[in-house]
């Protein structure tokens, strides 16, 4: 899909990777719809990025609250062709500590974030996108989520981080499978280690640690620009569906 002049949304939008793609498509062309929790700091982040982009407060994880972005999306700019999820939150926690037992309201809040918010998001997408006209390829609209190498390399204290992501690369498949006879495609994301919030918590000497000894090449975390690279790749390469790229420079932990 050509981004030029595509209509995008982007969760997440506020910082991180999903700052660094709204950037990525805005200098492709596209325009955007930027949505976030944090209201402050994602109109902050988008004042600077002029009149294709608009930001919108989004909580993933409320229907009302995402039928409502796509609604925006469609309204304000005609159409909506390309979702992004990156919307996430860590919620690090051991299944038992000290007597204590991993809080049942932190695991929903996880997986109602990561899993669910994404699975939100992409339903209502695809609603939006099955109306558009096809492009040369048949064509409609395409769909990238956020899943991580915690997939299938979770470490201590994530287990609903890890089982989030682990289910967003399963649905990738069948998701899919059900969106192609609409033209809308579905490709998953792993991020290895990234320079983002959700890394700047992690205590330095773990980090480093880990890019000594976890990551093969390059000797570094990822940078969030290299991440938004991808997703234009994936929106640009019609040949893409159905699975899940990981980019975490070759990262096993």
């Amino acid at each position: 899909m050509d981004i030029k002049n595509t209509v995008a949304l982007v969760t997440g939008a506020g910082s991180g990777l999903g700052l660094a793609t709204c950037k990525a498509l805005l200098d492709a062309g596209a325009k955007v719809v930027a949505v976030d929790l944090d209201e402050d700091r994602l109109m902050r982040e988008m004042a600077p990025l002029g009149d294709s982009v608009r930001a919108l407060k989004t909580d993933v994880a409320d229907d009302a609250s995402v039928k409502a972005a796509v609604e925006f999306a469609v309204h304000t700019f005609g159409a909506l062709h390309v979702a992004v999820n990156c919307a996430g939150i860590l919620g690090p926690c051991k299944t038992l500590s000290k007597g204590e037992l991993f809080p049942l309201d932190l695991w929903n809040r996880v997986i109602g974030v990561n899993l669910t918010g994404t699975f939100n998001v992409i339903r209502h997408a695809a609603l939006a996108m099955s109306q558009n006209d096809a492009n040369a390829d048949g064509e409609r609209g395409v769909i990238i989520n956020t899943s991580s190498g915690a997939a299938w390399q979770g470490q201590i204290g994530q287990a609903a981080y890890s089982a989030s992501k682990a289910a967003v690369m399963g649905l990738t498949l069948p998701v899919a499978r059900d969106l192609a006879p609409h033209g809308v495609r579905v490709v998953a994301l792993a991020p290895g280690l990234f320079e983002t919030g959700m890394s700047a918590s992690m205590p330095t000497k773990v980090a480093q640690n880990i890019v000594e000894k976890v990551i093969l090449f390059p000797n570094r975390m990822g940078q969030a620009p290299e991440f938004s690279a991808l997703v234009r790749h994936v929106v640009e390469n019609a040949y893409l569906n159905a699975t899940t790229l990981s980019i975490d420079g070759g990262a096993r932990l």
